[in-house]
């Protein structure tokens, strides 16, 4: 997959698409099926007979996974010959837009992608088919995944997702600049205060070339998120309902960030508003950059490509990272169920997972059949990526996550430039994003 396009990007970090502005809550509620999850099936899964004919529909939004697709498509039809399976490709911009139109109208694609952001607000509405018959059946086994991107895709103790893919966040770095500035770079087991002071060392020494430590990760997945969750906080409860603003841990995590814009180690809010992270890092500006696995496509086709390196990243309180991913959902009301279900039991198995890393589509989520990515770009270190898995903990989200995750970056902005105080900005925070929620 191309890791830097717009599409993998947002939908990498979560983003959404102004599902509240949309109504969507109220069109699902409305829809056929009574607002209500689906009930897992009392009769079970059975695999379709093998001259099962019928013709279903795989919603997606990346065009450049299509290949992939289509690879494990080809395998698909090896068990299953006379099923037809049709990939609808759209683009990630009007992805949200059209689901939600389907939703509504009871006219979703037999089996299609869904993220974390907005999976609860579906799942709750009756959207998705429960995958509980086919782990009864045996048919998909979650401890194939990762716990995290499991706990993600079910609400109130049902499943409904399979997850198709995953990413983490570590540290990346410049050998070149860190040698520049008589830094001794990152290693395994570094702290908070070891990237502190490494940043503003290299910001001190290397000032006149306009070089900085560190471009600041001012998004929740790839920042603030990581650093409250090391600090021993949530940004949300585990069951949605209650925020992990307001809490020291979470002032810790926001104060992770603004000590590095305000002491000169990272450049400041407007700087980054006006050149990205990412470009700080990539044009040689920023010795260090903390994204995502998603990123290793920018670092390999970079002019400082030779000098980067990846390292986990720094402990706080614990260890930590946020874990997203993709999972594949089957439409509840889908007229070809049966054979929904099958390509979804299908894209599951090792060998598809297998078949998608290897054609270099994602990091594919069967646990064991990650190595691909790890040896697509032998010169990183992207087994840390891997590592991360172990102490991973799921993207943040409730049943209408957009309705206060735009409230994060419009309060806390301010806070890390020191415009106003973190304390502040976490309180009020803790407030608007606790009335969200209680309002879902």
């Amino acid at each position: 997959m191309n890791r830097i396009s717009p599409h993998a990007r947002l939908r990498r970090r979560g983003w959404l698409t102004g599902i509240a502005a949309l109504g969507l809550a109220g069109l699902l509620a409305g829809c056929a099926g009574g607002g209500s999850p689906a009930e897992p099936s009392g009769d079970g899964y059975t695999p379709p007979a093998k001259d099962f004919a019928a013709e279903i529909t795989y919603g997606v939004w990346d065009q450049t996974q299509v290949d992939a697709i289509n690879a494990n498509i080809e395998g698909f039809n090896k068990e299953y010959p006379n099923i037809k399976v049709n990939v609808n490709v759209t683009p990630w911009g009007d992805y949200w837009t059209k689901l939600q139109t389907q939703g509504s109208s009871s006219t979703l694609p037999d089996i299609f992608w869904m993220n974390g952001p907005n999976f609860q607000l579906y799942a709750s509405n009756g959207m998705f088919e429960p995958i509980t018959s086919i782990v009864d059946g045996g048919y998909i086994k979650p401890a194939d995944y990762p716990k995290a991107l499991i706990d993600l895709y079910t609400l109130d103790g049902v499943s409904y997702g399979v997850p198709k893919d995953f990413d983490t966040i570590a540290v990346w770095y410049n050998k070149a600049l860190f040698a520049k500035a008589g830094v001794e770079v990152p290693k395994a087991g570094w702290t908070w205060d070891d990237i502190q002071t490494k940043a503003k060392a290299i910001s001190t020494a290397l000032s006149g070339d306009g070089i900085y430590g560190i471009a600041a990760a001012t998004d929740g997945q790839s920042g603030y998120y990581d650093t409250i969750l090391q600090a021993g906080g949530d940004v949300i409860s585990a069951d949605g309902k209650k925020t992990g603003y307001g809490t020291p841990e979470a002032a810790a995590g926001i104060q992770f960030w603004t000590d590095l814009i305000t002491s000169g180690a990272s450049p400041n809010i407007q700087q980054l508003s006006d050149t990205p992270a990412l470009t700080w890092f990539t044009s040689g500006k920023a010795a260090m950059f903390q994204g995502g696995s998603w990123q290793r496509n920018a670092m390999v086709q970079s002019d400082i490509k030779d000098d980067v390196q990846v390292v986990e990243l720094p402990k706080g309180e614990r260890q930590a990272t946020v874990i997203h991913g993709v999972a594949n959902v089957v439409s509840a009301k889908s007229a070809n169920k049966q054979a929904a279900q099958a390509l979804q039991v299908y894209l599951a198995s090792k060998a598809a997972q297998e078949q998608q890393g290897e054609m270099g589509a994602v990091i594919p989520a069967f646990n064991g059949t990650q190595q691909a990515f790890v040896d697509s770009i032998p010169q990183y270190d992207l087994q840390v990526f891997l590592d991360a898995i172990a102490y991973s903990f799921p993207y943040p989200v409730s049943k209408n996550t957009s309705a206060w995750a735009g409230l994060e970056a419009e309060i806390l902005l301010p806070a890390f430039n020191g415009d106003v105080s973190v304390d502040k900005a976490n309180a009020e925070l803790a407030t608007k994003v606790q009335a969200a929620l209680d309002a879902e």
